[in-house]
């Protein structure tokens, strides 16, 4: 047995999460691309918070002048010019307190417009990348992974950039200059105790939030994790709707599914145990320091040192803190969860490509479009080898067809040309087209060269025009047409109520697996490749769509280079030559006449699908001549 290296192996996700400032700096080159854009916004949330700060102390100078007016008026001298005057000036900070708090709100929208560009493409910019990423990763690691869990995944990770641009610039970053504002009035205004006391509060806040927020966190990962795990478990089972009703198993698949749902539960019901203790416990660190504050402002109003409007002042202040700060609680427990989904968005990013193109890579030049085969070996796990020393060339413009029984490694060849996995340069051989190795040009030029009929086809959940039309977007409505009469589905579609804009439901379940296969072979068809490769194209039609189809895939083949993986052999014997394979070995080859004169294991196959259908034949004719005898 070879040794296969790691490069065979399915790169592995990173199993746990990485630093929240990781995770902070791999989002930051996607915001700096706005720069200006950002200082701009940063100058109006500067703006607002000033404008703001300007609020309790135009409210102060209102009471104090008021108190005034009213301390005249006791005296009978409201009258007199001075009352006149005080009254005056109230009407102006009136004005002046109703200026500020506008230019509060103007500061704090104009934010919001300049930063509102940085956000959204910040989010398209990313989500496109990971998406991006996943296509270009291996098709091992889209087997082993589940999609209903990865498209959660990246929409929860793209929501969580909202949230943390959102939450940071909106509350966090406005609060904590807030509290440096407010902190340096108290010092240099009134006496250094208020600053203290507010400033111990908030260290006490903020270092009590952090801790139980960190304690917590994991109840939430918890929940993220047992939602993901449920959600792709409904998907799946949704997908295999069919498979589902074959074997009666509604009842086994809603039990596995209820069986998340209930761990998701116990999960979300700590997840707000733990929250309820967390906002006491700041409600009584919040109520604490207002206490020390406001007995202290009371004190110094009782003794002449400080006006009533102080008082307000003060007590303004700490409301226009504490406030927000009692949501920075909330803020702070979604800037956690935020940064928790996109951690997992940026793992995805982490997870290295199986299959990457050779720095500087041209793009293929098919020549003539020779295939060859140069001493292959391949093993999707190093303790399993699927394919040994496989050699043999396709003469451009001719037919090569391999058959042989299930898993002997028809398929594989297959991936192995189109590149889903690599072969390895020291013990895997090559595989070459026009004497150029697939692994040194890019994937993309490779895949354009090449055509398939799947088996298994797969549609979009879409119409069926939007289906062929896959195979090359940019073609004209006359050529999708065309391309849909050669793979003899056109009259079909023409005899349905919508004709091409027709949906086929999801994974084209709408359509019968013949109409699926047409659809597949109208789609290469159209993409017109120099290359083709049918792997069982005909293997869902019936006798008649399969002659049809296989006569019009005939004359497509004779100016193409064709790699055939057929199963019945009644549709490869034209071919210039057939290869047959037997546990990843290649154990005949030749035309079919030759094959059938060296009497082994093909002429054994063709032997065996002549008696089957014989027998079927037969079976078929037997209704028809005991309704003979019946009418005798």
């Amino acid at each position: 047995m070879r040794r296969f290296p790691a490069s065979n192996e399915p790169a592995p996700l990173a199993t746990g999460p990485r630093n929240d400032w990781q995770t902070i700096i791999s989002l930051l080159p996607y915001l700096t691309a706005y720069k200006w854009r950002v200082a701009f916004a940063l100058t109006c949330l500067i703006g607002a918070k000033v404008a703001n700060l300007g609020v309790p102390i135009v409210m102060k100078h209102i009471v104090d002048n008021l108190a005034a007016v009213r301390h005249l008026t006791a005296l009978g001298r409201a009258e007199h010019a001075p009352g006149i005057v005080l009254m005056g000036g109230v009407g102006l900070l009136v004005v002046a307190y109703a200026v500020v708090r506008l230019s509060t709100s103007l500061f704090t929208e104009m934010r919001e417009i300049l930063f509102s560009k940085v956000t959204e493409s910040a989010v398209r910019q990313l989500a496109l990348k990971v998406f991006q990423h996943l296509h270009a990763l291996s098709l091992r690691f889209h087997l082993e992974r589940q999609t209903g869990g990865m498209s959660r995944d990246i929409e929860r990770g793209t929501r969580g950039i909202t949230q943390l641009i959102s939450y940071s610039l909106y509350s966090i970053l406005p609060t904590l200059v807030e509290v440096g504002l407010v902190l340096g009035f108290f010092t240099v205004k009134y006496e250094a105790y208020y600053a203290i006391v507010t400033l111990v509060a908030l260290a006490a806040y903020i270092v009590f939030t952090v801790k139980v927020t960190e304690w917590r966190t994991h109840f939430r990962r918890t929940m993220n994790e047992l939602d993901s795990r449920a959600n792709s478990r409904a998907i799946d089972s949704l997908i295999n709707y069919e498979t589902v009703k074959y074997f009666g198993n509604e009842a086994w698949e809603t039990q596995r599914y209820d069986e998340n749902l209930r761990r998701y539960r116990a999960a979300a019901i700590k997840s707000q145990q733990s929250l309820s203790a967390l906002n006491f416990g700041q409600q009584a660190i919040i109520g604490t320091g207002l206490v020390f504050i406001l007995w202290r402002a009371t004190q110094g109003v009782m003794a002449g040192k400080l006006t009533l409007g102080d008082l307000v002042l003060i007590n303004t202040f700490m409301l226009q803190l504490y406030i927000p700060l009692n949501f920075l609680g909330v803020v702070y427990r979604e800037l956690k969860q935020s940064l928790t989904d996109m951690d997992r968005m940026f793992t995805l990013l982490t997870v290295a490509r199986e299959v990457p193109d050779a720095p500087g890579a041209p793009p293929l030049a098919v020549r003539g479009g020779e295939v060859r085969f140069t001493h292959v070996n391949f093993a999707y796990e190093p303790a399993r080898q699927i394919l040994h020393d496989v050699s043999f060339t396709i003469a451009a413009g001719t037919t090569t067809a391999v058959v042989g029984h299930s898993g002997s490694g028809k398929s594989t060849l297959s991936r192995l040309l189109f590149r889903f996995y690599d072969l390895d340069r020291e013990t895997g051989g090559a595989i070459t087209i026009d004497g150029q190795d697939i692994r040194d040009v890019t994937q993309d030029s490779l895949r354009a060269s090449i055509g398939i009929v799947p088996q298994d086809t797969v549609l979009f959940n879409d119409s069926i025009y939007y289906n062929i039309a896959y195979g090359r977007p940019e073609a004209s409505r006359e050529e999708v047409i065309a391309a849909a009469r050669a793979a003899h589905i056109h009259a079909f579609i023409e005899s349905l109520p919508k004709g091409y804009d027709t949906p086929v439901g999801e994974r084209g379940l709408k359509l019968s697996g013949g109409e699926k296969q047409r659809v597949a072979i109208a789609r290469t068809l159209l993409k017109n490749p120099p290359i083709l490769l049918f792997d069982e194209a005909t293997s869902a039609l019936d006798s008649r769509s399969e002659r049809a189809i296989q006569h019009e895939l005939d004359l497509i083949a004779r100016e193409r280079t064709t790699l055939v993986i057929a199963h019945r052999l009644s549709t490869i014997v034209h071919a210039q030559q057939i290869i047959v394979m037997d546990h990843g070995r290649i154990v005949e080859r030749g035309t079919h006449a030759e094959l059938l004169r060296a009497e082994g294991q093909y002429a054994q196959m063709w032997a065996l699908q002549q008696q089957r259908a014989s027998e079927a034949d037969r079976a078929a004719a037997e209704p028809a001549s005991i309704a003979t005898e019946r009418g005798r």
